[in-house]
């Protein structure tokens, strides 16, 4: 009996063994035949094993702070080796424990995403179908599928997983998905989440921010910390759990982190730089040289030129003038008139007007005789004395303005909406009536031996308008133009001593063309006067002389060779700056002549690199022989060699710079003495007071400034470079320069030096009193000889003679 039952037995075990090595081998045959279903027409990998994600392009001022970035994605590339354990920690243990065991699967989590799946087919009320994705399986999806919700999907993602398992090692697919993923706020990738949630790097962050991170891949918008703080977290706590559990942190650090608050930080302001303007320049420049392509998405670092303090400066420099200028020129009216009988609901529904700062809106409530009352956004009230807008005047036609108001209801209704600031000088409460200007400029500041831009400024306010005047906006010098005029006549022999006339001249511009009158400014005459006087007093009457003796081809010679304009029509009118050319042009032509006559090209990019860190684009392309083996020079200095081009000659350009000196000591740009340092420099008006600029420099920095109205208009009566352009010239080298010592401007050798009657241009006799100290190429002094003369390169007693 025990033996038939035996037999029975082993014939069942015989049967069910291959009932199941059948069901193993249909299986197998099935999981086969689905593969190569499925596996058909997949897309392929083998690209991973090289892939460099999109990363953004991020711009960095001169000091290091971040200036821009230009991204489509804004994502920060880091290899994993350089992610903290904790990071990797976090999201191994929120999105794939056993990633460093698995073949791309994790059967376990495949089997509870089909059965969800399955439930939710079919049951509504179901859960909705999870992911049970392991990280590598994200990647395929991230990378080569779409986000579609199938069995389908499914398979082909487990395919491709298992397949990408071969084809690359754990580490290099940890580092695909660290960099790619999305974490919410326009952060691509770990670093940029780091970035952006706390403003912190990888290695600074704690295990909580790391947790919050890592709570974020599966949906970053229902973990917002803000919007959904409690959910956010819970999650994070949830993900404090699991590394708990997998011993990925101590209970004392999970009690931390769990306790530790969901702060969200914004970039630290001295780390953020702003300056619209220079960084829109830098996008068009990277654009030209590197495409579209690489600029959004090849993760270049990119470091220019632009120095933090000196563009403040400018900006400061630059508004103050151009406010300065529109309440000499009247009130223009409130920024609009208030509805209803609540003036506090106004008030908070009206949306502040572009450029509005750094002034605040306020609602006049009341008027008197003597001042306005007035309600702010934040509830508070105050005043706004007579006193503090006496500069209120009607507007008349041409820039021109009525009687000083006597009345505060002359300028002021109940009801009017104006721009405030803090008054000056006065109790708390009192405010002073401001208006946005409607007059725009700009001003650029380079270093004159590199062509760094080191600021600038392209209007009033980026928010008002985005059109760079600096660099875009195509307007007539002027004088400012005259200097290159007298540099092709000194040049040609000329001294700064030579007289020329300054009398009435008659010019036939040839058939048809009629009879031209040029004039000088104020319509005065000086006579015969030696040629520094038409720089240091702007004669038009000389200078259109000067450039009829030299020649215009001469004189368009020169402006292309500054850069200035090309292919200049060689008509006398252009020596008086009726050419058009930008500001920043106008100012590299300057900084060459405070270098001394060597050819520079204005730039805001200094260096370039790629993502893995290689100089792809260099501004300085000098090749210092030696300059890395100090120890075996000992004190020789090693100097580079020079490449810029000389175009022109030094000693013609610093007799061009010594009677721009004379424009600041003397001339029309005579208020600039106040800033005290040696500086030089020309106005430039143009007809009808429409522009007015002012370039000038010190011996290693050149500024340019450039004022007038988008549409061409008068600035008003006697409204010249001296009196609107050179104040904002001042104030920024008053500020630049106030911790920069005195230097006086470099004389090139064989230079000779001779005391000379300032309005004669002949040597200076005993006991003359208005005298200079001129400079001359040798041989080229005026004769005779007199015991003023001094010897070659010498500037001796030269603070006694000015």
């Amino acid at each position: 009996m025990f033996r038939l039952f035996l037999n029975e037995m082993i014939r069942l075990l015989r049967f069910i063994f291959w009932l199941a090595a059948t069901g193993i081998l249909l299986g197998g045959v099935a999981a086969l035949l689905v593969a190569d279903h499925f596996g058909r027409g997949l897309p392929a990998y083998g690209w991973l094993a090289t892939y460099e994600p999109p990363v953004a392009t991020r711009v960095h001022a001169g000091d290091g702070r971040l200036l821009a970035e230009f991204a489509i994605e804004h994502r920060l590339f880091v290899p994993v080796e350089a992610i903290p354990k904790r990071v990797v920690d976090a999201f191994l243990a929120a999105e794939d424990k056993t990633f460093y065991d698995h073949a791309g699967l994790d059967p376990a989590g495949l089997f509870r995403a089909v059965y969800t799946f399955a439930r939710s087919r079919i049951s509504p009320s179901a859960r909705r179908p999870v992911g049970g994705s392991t990280i590598t399986q994200q990647v395929a999806k991230n990378f080569l599928l779409s986000a579609e919700v199938s069995v389908e999907r499914k398979v082909r993602e487990a395919i491709l997983a298992f397949r990408l398992e071969k084809a690359l090692p754990k580490d290099a697919i940890l580092e695909l998905y660290l960099n790619q993923i999305y974490l919410g706020r326009a952060s691509y990738g770990v670093a940029a989440a780091a970035l952006n949630y706390f403003d912190r790097s990888l290695d600074e962050l704690t295990v909580a921010e790391a947790a919050f991170l890592a709570a974020l891949p599966k949906a970053p918008n229902n973990y917002h910390p803000v919007r959904r703080r409690a959910q956010a977290i819970g999650r994070r706590d949830w993900v404090i759990g699991r590394m708990l559990e997998d011993g990925r942190i101590s209970p004392v650090e999970a009690g931390e982190a769990r306790a530790a608050p969901l702060e969200v930080r914004s970039r630290d302001a001295t780390e953020l730089f702003r300056a619209d303007w220079f960084a829109e320049e830098v996008r068009r420049e990277l654009m030209e040289v590197f495409g579209q392509e690489k600029l959004y998405t090849g993760g270049l670092s990119v470091r220019t030129t632009i120095d933090p303090e000196l563009q403040r400066i400018g900006e400061r420099a630059l508004r103050m003038g151009l406010q300065t200028y529109d309440r000499r020129h009247g009130w223009r009216g409130p920024l609009a008139r208030l509805d209803g009988d609540d003036p506090a609901a106004a008030l908070g529904s009206a949306s502040a007007p572009p450029g509005l700062s750094p002034y605040r809106v306020a609602a006049v409530t009341g008027v008197s005789a003597d001042a306005a009352a007035i309600l702010l956004k934040d509830g508070s009230t105050g005043r706004v004395p007579l006193e503090e807008a006496r500069w209120a005047r009607p507007p008349l036609r041409d820039q021109r303005v009525g009687a000083a108001p006597e009345r505060m209801d002359e300028v002021l209704k109940a009801g009017d909406l104006i721009a405030v600031e803090p008054a000056g000088s006065g109790p708390d409460g009192v405010w002073a009536l401001r208006q946005i200007p409607d007059i725009e400029g700009a001003l650029i500041a380079m270093d004159p031996h590199t062509g760094h831009v080191l600021a600038m400024v392209g209007g009033y306010d980026p928010e008002r308008s985005e059109f760079n005047r600096a660099t875009q906006a195509m307007r007539q010098p002027g004088s400012a133009f005259k200097p290159f005029v007298y540099l092709a006549a000194l040049q040609e022999g000329y001294t700064p001593a030579t007289l020329l006339a300054d009398m009435p001249i008659v010019i036939d511009q040839g058939a048809g063309l009629g009879l031209w009158r040029p004039r000088n400014y104020a319509g005065s005459f000086h006579g015969i006067v030696p040629m520094r006087i038409g720089v240091e007093k702007s004669r038009n009457l000389m200078t259109v002389r000067l450039a009829q003796a030299v020649g215009m081809n001469e004189v368009a010679a020169v402006a292309d060779r500054f850069g200035i304009q090309e292919e200049m029509p060689e008509v006398l009118s252009m020596s008086l700056g009726a050419g058009e050319t930008t500001l920043s042009r106008m100012t590299a032509a300057y900084a060459m002549l405070a270098n001394g006559g060597r050819r520079i090209a204005p730039t805001m990019i200094d260096r370039v690199q790629d993502r893995h860190g290689r100089t792809v684009f260099r501004h300085e392309r000098r090749i210092c022989e030696g300059c890395n083996a100090l120890e075996e020079l000992g004190p020789r200095v090693p100097y580079p060699p020079d490449p810029r081009e000389r175009i022109a000659d030094p000693q013609s350009v610093y007799q061009v710079v010594s009677m721009l000196e004379g424009v600041v000591l003397r001339g029309t740009g005579r208020r600039l003495r106040a800033v005290g340092k040696p500086l030089a420099g020309k106005t430039g008006t143009t007809s009808d007071y429409v522009d007015a600029w002012f370039v000038g420099f010190a011996p290693d920095l050149v500024v340019g400034v450039y004022v007038g109205f988008d549409r061409p208009r008068t600035l008003g009566h006697a409204e010249t470079g001296s009196s609107v352009a050179a104040p904002v010239f001042g104030a920024f080298m008053r500020e630049a320069l106030d911790r920069t010592p005195a230097a006086p401007f470099r004389i090139p050798p064989g230079m000779s030096f001779l005391r000379v009657g300032r309005t004669s241009g002949r040597p200076a006799g005993p006991g003359e009193a208005d005298i200079i100290l001129e400079a001359f190429k040798p041989g080229t002094e005026p004769r005779p000889e007199g015991p003023g003369r001094l010897p070659a390169g010498s500037r001796e007693g030269i603070s006694g003679i000015y």
